[in-house]
């Protein structure tokens, strides 16, 4: 049996609590959190055992270490872990900036400690047949992808002004999943985007409403959509058409659309269900079998989602993406590597 640490227990910290306690591979769960009172709050609900300190719990004995505290620590916590020769699941993004991720991978490269990185898209039943589809060859040559993340509201605004903006913190799971279906690189982005809701998104130099272009070095043409307002639910999609077929993932009975075609509307129409609300609910099956391949890579396994490697890539886009944003105009990979190195 396995036991396991979780530094952080915010709102995604919290849920991974309880998906771990039902995992039947761990027998063991130990919390930290700057918050004692939600540690005890956290330790009574799930029979978890309290650590006063990040440093007590990594001594306490526990074969890996969840990482799901705010994503300014993620660096620093994850170091301190590797460090200590443990296996880590980060929640994305590993580091606050695309450069300090690339050091980040190298030092743990360096140490042959594995560490897996939370996009549980990878994990989506729906999502992972798409890849499999690309792979057989099924669809041809790719033309476009297309990936979409809408939010129902927007989290506390004191959580955005940290964020790092709607590229880092939200459009990072379309980046990755598109990258990992097409099995393709990006080599250029264009990025646009407005304000239409709370102004303080302008005044921390964000964006509610975003789309990128991006251009991958195998022709293949990636479309993202990103928002923080969409009132019916939340909403993500993914499309990814070839030359000989088109597959989708995220067009199920809870997707939060209303088809006003006449022909499947009303209750035996499509969608028919509740829509998602939140990516908790939405995700619920992928985070499960997420953190199940994490307890495998503790007990020496292969990693099976996104490694660091992915991690900086995917930081590097988000990068582009936010220049290409603030300028104006397309701005390729290998130009925030470069400037990044100066």
């Amino acid at each position: 049996m396995t036991t396991l640490g979780l530094i952080g227990l915010g709102r995604i910290g919290a849920f991974h609590a309880e998906t771990l306690t039902n995992l039947p591979e761990v027998s063991g769960l130990v919390i930290t959190d700057e918050r004692p009172e939600v540690v005890s709050e956290v330790a009574a609900k799930y029979g978890a055992t309290p650590a006063e300190s990040v440093d007590k719990l990594l001594a306490s004995g526990v074969d890996g270490v969840v990482v799901a505290a705010a994503t300014p620590a993620h660096a620093e916590l994850t170091l301190a872990a590797v460090e200590r020769g443990l296996p880590t699941f980060c929640e994305k993004p590993i580091a606050s900036s695309a450069a300090e991720s690339a050091r980040m991978a190298e030092l743990i490269v360096r140490s042959g400690v594995p560490v897996q990185v939370g996009y549980q898209r990878r994990f989506d039943a729906a999502f992972a047949a798409v890849k499999q589809a690309v792979d057989n060859g099924s669809l041809g040559a790719l033309t476009t992808v297309r990936s979409t993340t809408m939010d129902p509201a927007p989290p506390a605004m004191d959580y955005i002004k940290g964020s790092g903006g709607i590229f880092r913190d939200c459009a990072v799971h379309d980046f990755d999943v598109i990258r990992w279906i097409t099995g393709q690189n990006v080599v250029e982005v264009y990025a646009t985007g407005s304000v239409q809701g709370d102004p303080l998104f302008t005044e921390y130099g964000d964006v509610d409403t975003a789309a990128v272009v991006a251009r991958f070095d195998g022709g293949a043409l990636g479309v993202v959509s990103a928002a923080r307002y969409n009132g019916r639910g939340y909403d993500c999609r993914l499309e990814v058409h070839g030359f000989d077929d088109t597959v989708v993932a995220g067009w199920d009975q809870g997707a939060p659309v209303r088809n006003v075609d006449p022909a499947n509307t009303g209750p035996s129409g499509f969608p028919s269900g509740t829509p998602h609300h939140f990516f908790m609910d939405r995700f619920t099956d992928a985070f499960r079998a997420e953190l199940g391949a994490f307890v495998n890579v503790v007990r020496g396994g292969p990693i099976q989602g996104a490694t660091v490697a992915d991690a900086v890539e995917v930081a590097w886009i988000a990068e582009a993406a936010t220049e290409s944003l603030r300028r104006g105009v397309p701005v390729s990979i290998e130009s925030v590597r470069k400037e990044a190195q100066k």
